[in-house]
């Protein structure tokens, strides 16, 4: 089974999973947004269409909404929290191996220039931004943004992600349509996501000149002169 079709049905593995494991199912599902958040080498978990689809199934009563909710919201933070402190941990050490498979030279290069563009709003963006959502705690780490900064975004950030698709998945998840097509509505929500991508995509384009490097170069150096630019650092 691929991981598309798993997303797609995303409501029948979970419906399964909750027959399997009962409340374990909780903690299941904490697990892997937290990973998803937490960890650059996991991005192609899960993210948003699996917050939609809890919210879906907490509205058929499959599973409690509000602690649902609460324990998502935690998953998120915790998550960037754990991400920025390995960033932190690891500095320089990241930019080493150019061809690292783990730390995708392409995806810190994009993930600093939405920092170059955004400041530290980027936390808040990078929720809704697949990839650049497990990228962005660690450049920050990596980049030694100061903490209480970084804690107020990721708060804030984690807030807004979580309680849009949970509680859309929640409305969404009382339509009968929905619930006899989830995976077109989980199509929908992967293509929201990727509004922002294409956008960017097609802005680069326009106006090259907006980006100091090619989208797949990126040094310690920058990165760090990036975060003392906009006062970001220690």
């Amino acid at each position: 089974m691929d991981i598309l079709t798993f997303v797609l049905h995303l409501d029948e593995h979970l419906t399964n999973i909750v027959n399997q494991f009962g409340t374990l199912t909780y903690g299941l599902i904490f697990l892997v947004i937290f990973a998803e958040t937490g960890f650059v080498v996991t991005p192609f978990l899960p993210g948003d269409s699996l917050l939609f689809a809890v919210g879906a199934l907490s509205a058929s009563g499959i599973l409690n909404i509000w602690i649902i909710y609460f324990l998502l919201l935690a998953a998120a933070i915790l998550g960037d929290t754990a991400n920025y402190w390995i960033g932190k941990r690891i500095g320089p050490k990241v930019f080493s191996k150019k061809n690292s498979r783990i730390f995708n030279q392409e995806y810190l290069a994009k993930t600093e220039n939405y920092y170059a563009k955004y400041g530290g709003k980027t936390i808040i963006i990078a929720r809704f931004l697949p990839i650049v959502r497990t990228f962005a705690p660690f450049v920050a780490g990596v980049g030694r943004m100061n903490y209480k900064t970084f804690f107020l975004y990721n708060v804030i950030g984690g807030f807004i992600w979580v309680t849009t698709f949970v509680w859309l998945g929640f409305f969404f998840g009382r339509i009968q349509i929905i619930k006899d097509n989830f995976e077109f509505a989980v199509i929908g929500i992967i293509l929201f996501s990727l509004i922002p991508v294409v956008y960017e995509y097609i802005s680069h384009k326009k106006d090259k000149s907006n980006h100091k490097k090619t989208d797949n170069e990126v040094s310690y150096k920058d990165v760090k002169k990036t975060f003392e630019k906009e006062n970001f650092k220690d």
